[in-house]
């Protein structure tokens, strides 16, 4: 019997048995198969939530009215009229306003695979009429990759892929010290698909072999019970307070390498002047800073004594620049490192991001595969990827990033296919209301999310099990023809044939399809995949050959790096594309941008919003990522909803923090802030901050006015995040930076609605 496969973010399986009898057995060769997965299946089985048939929200189709409640009535509709709405109003924008008025920085994680990625296939349409406004960076980690250029020389992703790889730090470091902890949770995912999970292995090992792994977190959960790390929990938001005062230590103890900061680095005078405080009147003593961080001046003191005599690598997780000046952090954990100098070692140096997803640190060859073309843009206008409320509110109105100014469009259609801002973005309440501005919102998606209950018009999209398609990850040496393992739900098209069938309209069918479908646009892509694999000394099959075996390994695919090493053997000849040609201390390229938010040396800046001075009752709020989903993917799968306290995301606290407020565990409450409030489960755990409660994010956002406030009653935390910059640099999120108050519901409580299928009726036509 041929078997067959098929791949996501969190995972590969093997599809077996069919129809009642389906099931998805992760690879046989995954060490630690994602938790994620035992929820898939059954949430694209769902037929309350999936979308069945292209719907046009009610009050758009009769008066085109803005009421996106969220609660809308939906007529469903054949495709063809379905689509030619859609013509019809692409062309009055266009015609009216220009395609700079089409947003379309669609965001979101909706395929692993090669060929149906939503992104791509609407971009490729949109770039085909004229374009679109998009957006930059990434919610992940936008502030990184505007800063490490200018302190690096690489791009965000060049400096991933130089990353130190896992197994050299699991032979050779002594002291791993990671800002965010190392946890499991996020490493169950990466983009573009993976075939094993190995992040807890590499761990596992790096203690074995005599490693003492420093988890600096408010959570001790943030890395594992077994590794036995050290906790040092400091207060959230400080994390830049204590690495100048361990910089103090170094410099003061005699621990500084001199002459690695004399070749390899520009300002570290600066720099040493400002943790001493020569510049400021100030030194950033391990005293100054346990005020701060709320932590003893002693701890600080042990683990710079640690890290200035042992081998030592310093990892920044993703999750320090969602923060008020969090790409300022990041580059602090830099500095650090280099002041130890041993960067460019064998695992030792600087790390930014092992741990945040799994493919970060893996000792694999890097192959640059193809994917779909999109096309180019025609239009420059966009905006830095989490300011979408600021667009809706301040059309026409400038915005700084990156060291230039730009304006925001005016967004009259807002295009979303594959992703749901209405988990991902901050103040949804905000989000909410702003979302009422543009004319029109589209949304291409297979399920009822929230975003698309908000939208006008709806085409419903078939999942990643409803296809075949192709998993090729850069990082990875298994490549897995993806099959469909199930049927097609209800009238749901692949977005490829949604928008050629759309490109019609505009007479540009040829050109996006250049006369293939689907099944020969893959066929093209592993032709292009042959001629690259070629050029790497092996040989793929034959397409057919490929589609029938379902995997093939890549060979001879291990390789292992050390970032920096070659600037290190030579830093003239390998001179970094910096300002300097160095590792930037002091940045002069941001120095000359003059932002009151972003200085030229890491420098302590409190966050705009923290529990520095705040009122007792205070709690910061946590809002990681949970195990049973990836982001809000399978929030209604089995698996997600069995880990629920009456239906409502679970928060955490201390049991000190509960006693306090008269609360215990299996309480629902009301977390709570200015901004909004959403109601969750209570669980109790010693293993995070007293004055911390954490709230995972990815609960489907089921918003409703009770006593004037609005409250997510399923419990989504970005209800309660803030919507700003973390500077003007970058823009970027700070979903990490946010301060709440938490009691006991004591009302009736609301019924949970999201997961039942929205108001529907139909004008009887069928396709």
């Amino acid at each position: 019997m041929v078997k067959k496969y098929t791949a996501s973010h969190w995972g590969a399986y093997e599809i077996q048995g069919a129809d009642k009898d389906l099931t998805l057995a992760p690879f046989a060769t995954d060490p630690d198969p994602a938790r994620i997965g035992r929820g898939w299946l059954d949430a694209m089985q769902d037929t309350e939530t999936r979308i069945a048939r292209p719907s046009i929200r009610k009050g758009w189709l009769e008066n085109r009215d803005h009421a996106r409640s969220g609660n809308a009535e939906f007529v469903q509709v054949p495709w063809d009229e379905a689509l030619n709405l859609l013509a019809q109003e692409v062309t009055r924008v266009r015609t009216d306003h220009g395609n700079k008025a089409i947003f379309a920085g669609s965001y979101g994680w909706a395929s692993a695979g090669r060929f149906h990625h939503a992104q791509s296939q609407l971009r490729r349409f949109l770039n085909l009429i004229g374009g679109y406004t998009g957006a930059r960076d990434t919610y992940s980690h936008a502030g990184a990759e505007v800063i490490l250029p200018h302190l690096t020389g690489m791009t965000n992703r060049v400096f991933q892929d130089q990353m130190t790889s896992w197994p050299l730090v699991a032979e050779h470091c002594e002291t791993l010290v990671s800002f965010g902890g190392l946890s499991k949770r996020p490493a169950q995912v990466a983009s573009s698909g993976t075939s094993k999970h190995e992040t807890q292995m590499w761990l596992d090992k790096a203690q074995n072999n005599g490693c003492r792994i420093i988890n600096i977190s408010p959570l001790k959960s943030d890395v594992a019970p077994h590794l036995l790390a050290d906790w040092i929990a400091p207060r959230p938001g400080t994390d830049t307070a204590l690495i100048l005062a361990l910089a103090y230590e170094l410099f003061d103890k005699g621990y500084a390498d001199r002459a690695f900061l004399e070749r390899y680095t520009n300002g570290s005078d600066q720099f040493e002047a400002y943790v001493t405080g020569v510049s400021d009147g100030q030194p950033k003593t391990a005293d100054w800073a346990a005020d701060i961080c709320d932590i003893p001046a002693q701890i600080i003191k042990d683990l710079a004594q640690r890290m200035g005599t042992t081998k030592t690598m310093i990892n920044m997780a993703w999750s320090l620049q969602r923060a008020d000046h969090g790409e300022v952090t990041v580059w602090a954990g830099l500095a650090l490192a280099a002041i130890l100098g041993q960067i460019g070692q064998a695992g030792t140096g600087f790390a930014f991001g092992y741990g945040s997803t799994e493919t970060v640190g893996r000792p694999r060859k890097l192959i640059n595969w193809p994917s779909m073309p999109q096309g180019m843009n025609p239009i420059a206008s966009f905006i830095p990827v989490a300011r979408i409320a600021d667009m809706l509110e301040n059309p026409n109105q400038s915005f700084s990033y990156n060291g230039r100014s730009y304006t925001y469009p005016e967004a009259k259609m807002i295009w979303w296919s594959g992703g749901n801002p209405f988990h991902h973005h901050q103040d949804l309440a905000r989000l909410d209301r702003l979302w009422q501005r543009p004319d029109t919102v589209v949304v291409m998606d297979h399920s009822w999310t929230a975003t698309a209950r908000r939208a006008d018009i709806v085409l419903p999209t078939t999942s990643a099990l409803e296809r075949d398609d192709l998993m090729i990850n850069r990082r990875d040496e298994t490549m897995v023809y993806m099959s469909a393992a199930m049927p097609v739900m209800g009238a749901a098209r692949d977005d490829f044939d949604i928008l050629a069938d759309l490109s019609k309209r505009f007479d540009v069918f040829d050109s996006f399809t250049e006369g293939r479908t689907a099944q020969e646009w893959q066929q093209q892509i592993w032709i292009s995949c042959q001629k690259v694999a070629n050029r790497h000394g092996f040989e793929l099959p034959e397409f057919d050959l490929f589609k029938s075996s379902g995997v093939f390994e890549v060979p001879n695919a291990e390789d292992l790096r050390i970032q920096f090493s070659d600037f290190i053997a030579d830093p003239v000849k390998n001179a970094l594309k910096t300002h300097s040609g160095k590792i930037e201390l002091h940045s002069q390229s941001i120095a000359d941008m003059g932002l009151a938010d972003c200085p030229d040396i890491p420098r302590w800046m409190p966050p705009v919003e923290s529990l520095i001075g705040a009122d007792d009752d205070l709690l910061h709020l946590i809002s990681g990522q949970p195990d049973t989903r990836l982001h809000s993917q399978n929030d209604n799968g089995s698996e997600s909803r069995a880990s629920k306290l009456q239906g409502r995301e679970v928060c955490v606290l201390h049991p000190d923090a509960a006693k306090q407020r008269g609360l215990s565990a299996g309480d629902i409450v009301l977390i709570e802030n200015a901004r909004g409030g959403c109601l969750a489960g209570l669980a109790l755990s010693d293993s995070l901050r007293r004055d911390c409660i954490a709230l995972p994010t990815g609960a489907w956002l089921d918003l409703r006015q009770i006593d004037g406030k609005p409250i997510c009653v399923h419990g989504n935390p970005n209800m309660l995040t803030r919507d700003k910059g973390s500077t003007q640099l970058s823009q970027g999120n700070i979903a990490h930076t946010a301060v709440v108050r938490v009691s006991k519901w004591s009302k009736p409580l609301p019924e949970i609605s999201i997961f039942d299928a929205p108001n529907l009726t139909s004008t009887g036509a069928k396709d």
